[in-house]
């Protein structure tokens, strides 16, 4: 590929992981809003939105970003 193709397919995995890290966190405060009495859910949903926003805020971009290394060690060179 190209050295432009290159740039914007990394622009758009850059966005894309935190875009998953910022609407993890916005999913987080929802839920913990949810918990606090702020908005008038059952609290079980809140803790189920912390617990899914904490996966899409930590756990997915570090999923993503180990898929889209791209020195892996299982190519041969």
């Amino acid at each position: 590929m190209d050295r432009q193709a290159d740039e914007a397919k990394a622009k758009r995995r850059f966005l894309l992981i935190n875009l998953m890290r910022v609407t993890g966190v916005a999913m987080m405060l929802f839920g913990i809003a949810i918990v606090q009495r702020l908005i008038d859910l059952p609290a079980i949903a809140g803790y189920v939105l912390i617990v899914l926003g904490f996966g899409e805020a930590f756990v997915t971009p570090q999923i993503l970003a180990r898929m889209w290394r791209s020195n892996r060690r299982d190519d041969p060179q």
